[in-house]
C-alpha cells in the first residue's frame, strides 16, 4: 500500500508540471545525430501538434494541388534535428490504404501511383505540406500527414476532393450486366473511375435519381432516390441513398455508376448534312485533330463547361447523346442532363469530339 501510494502522489506530481497530450512528451531518444553513445533525455513537457486543413480542399483532373500541414511544438522548442514527415492515403474509415511519401529532411521517397507526382513543400520552419501534381481521379480521398520525432509520433488529416460528376452506366448489352470488375473497366474506359458513396451522395443531394442499382468503389452495391417511388425501395421509404450492402464481386451483376473530373480540354460538335455512321464520325473528330469524345467528357462539358447541344452525336462507346442545360421544346424531358438514345449499331448521327487545350 504505500508503494502503491508514494506511485500514485508521483503520476500527480508529474501531471501538475508537464501538459498531457496523447502520452507523448517531446524527447531527443533516436534522433538523427546520434554519435552512437546510449543517452536519454528526460521530458521537457513540450509537446507536438500537427495542424491540417480543417476544409476539404478542391481540385480537379490534371491540376497540381497541396494539401496543407504544419507542425509545432508547444511550447516552442527552437531549432529541431531532422523530422521525419509521412504522408498515406486513407480508407473512408480512416485505415491506412496506400503509403505515398516519407521523407527525411530534403530526402524523399514517393511510392506506387505518386512516384514523380509527390513531393514535400517546406516553405517555412515547421511546414510539412504535400504536394500532388498531375492529380488523377484515384487521387480523390483522405490523407494523413504524420511527423516523427524520435519516440513521439503525431498526425492529422486532410481531406482532397476532386470537382466532378457521378453519372449511371449500362453497357451496350443492358441492365445489371457487369460483375465488379467489368464496371471497373467500363468506367475506365469512359474517362472515369467508379464512384465513392462520398461522391454518389453528393450528385444525390445535388438531384441525381436514379432507380438501377450500381457498383461503388467499395464493393458495395447503391442507388440514389429523390423521388420514392413503388419500384424504387417502396413508397413510403425516405428519399435517399438505398443499399443492397457489398455484393459479390465476380458472381453479381449490377449498372456501374462513375465519377468523372472536370477536363483539361474542351468538347465540341460535328456534324454533316447526312449525318455519319460510328466509323465515320471516329474519322472526322480525328481530321479536326481530336479524338470521339468518351461518355465521362460529354457529363463533365455538359457540368463544367456548360455544354448544350440539341443535336444528337456519337461517343466512343457507340452510345448517342446529347446534352442539355437550358431545357426547351423538342429537346427531351425539362430537366436538365444528357439525353440517351441508347446504342443504336447503325444510323448516321453528329459526333462529340475531344481534344486537350
Amino acid at each position: 500500500l504505500p508503494l502503491l501510494l508514494k506511485a500514485t502522489l508521483l503520476r500527480l506530481a508529474s501531471g501538475s508540471y508537464h501538459p498531457f497530450y496523447n502520452g507523448f512528451f517531446y524527447n531527443h531518444i533516436m534522433n538523427d545525430d546520434d554519435d552512437g553513445q546510449d543517452k536519454v533525455d528526460y521530458f521537457n513537457g513540450a509537446r507536438l501538434v500537427v495542424e491540417t486543413s480543417q476544409d476539404p480542399v478542391y481540385s480537379y483532373n490534371g491540376a497540381n494541388v497541396t494539401l496543407p500541414c504544419h507542425y509545432r511544438y508547444e511550447p516552442d522548442q527552437g531549432p529541431k534535428r531532422k523530422i521525419r514527415i509521412k504522408w498515406s492515403k486513407l480508407r473512408d474509415d480512416y485505415t491506412k490504404e496506400q503509403d505515398v511519401m516519407v521523407a527525411i529532411g530534403k530526402t524523399y521517397v514517393a511510392f506506387g501511383d505518386f512516384k514523380g507526382r509527390a513531393h514535400l513543400r517546406q516553405g517555412s520552419r515547421h511546414e510539412a505540406s504535400l504536394v500532388i501534381s498531375d492529380v488523377r481521379l484515384k487521387d480523390d480521398g483522405k490523407y494523413r500527414c504524420e511527423v516523427i520525432d524520435g519516440l513521439e509520433d503525431e498526425s492529422n488529416v486532410v481531406d482532397l476532393r476532386l470537382q466532378g460528376i457521378v453519372f449511371p452506366y449500362q453497357p451496350p448489352r443492358g441492365q445489371y450486366r457487369l460483375n465488379f470488375h467489368e464496371a471497373e473497366r467500363v468506367c475506365q474506359d469512359q474517362g472515369a473511375i467508379l464512384a465513392n458513396f462520398h461522391q454518389l451522395f453528393q450528385a444525390w443531394s445535388e438531384g441525381l435519381d436514379w432507380c438501377n442499382a450500381g457498383w461503388l468503389a467499395d464493393g458495395t452495391v447503391q442507388y440514389p432516390i429523390r423521388l420514392p417511388r413503388k419500384h424504387c425501395g417502396g413508397v413510403h421509404l425516405a428519399p435517399g441513398i438505398r443499399s443492397y450492402g457489398e455484393r459479390h464481386r465476380h458472381l453479381h451483376r449490377f449498372d456501374a455508376f462513375c465519377f468523372s473530373s472536370a477536363l483539361k480540354g474542351e468538347v465540341f460538335y460535328l456534324n454533316r448534312p447526312a449525318g455519319m455512321t460510328l466509323e465515320e464520325a471516329k474519322q472526322s473528330c480525328q481530321d479536326a485533330g481530336a479524338e470521339i469524345a468518351r461518355v465521362g467528357q460529354l457529363y463533365s462539358a455538359w457540368k463544367f463547361l456548360g455544354l448544350d447541344r440539341c443535336n444528337a452525336g456519337w461517343l466512343a462507346d457507340g452510345s448517342v447523346r446529347y446534352p442539355i442545360v437550358t431545357p426547351r421544346a423538342n429537346c427531351g424531358p425539362t430537366e436538365p442532363g444528357v439525353r440517351s438514345f441508347g446504342f443504336p449499331g447503325k444510323g448516321r448521327f453528329g459526333v462529340f469530339c475531344y481534344r486537350e487545350r
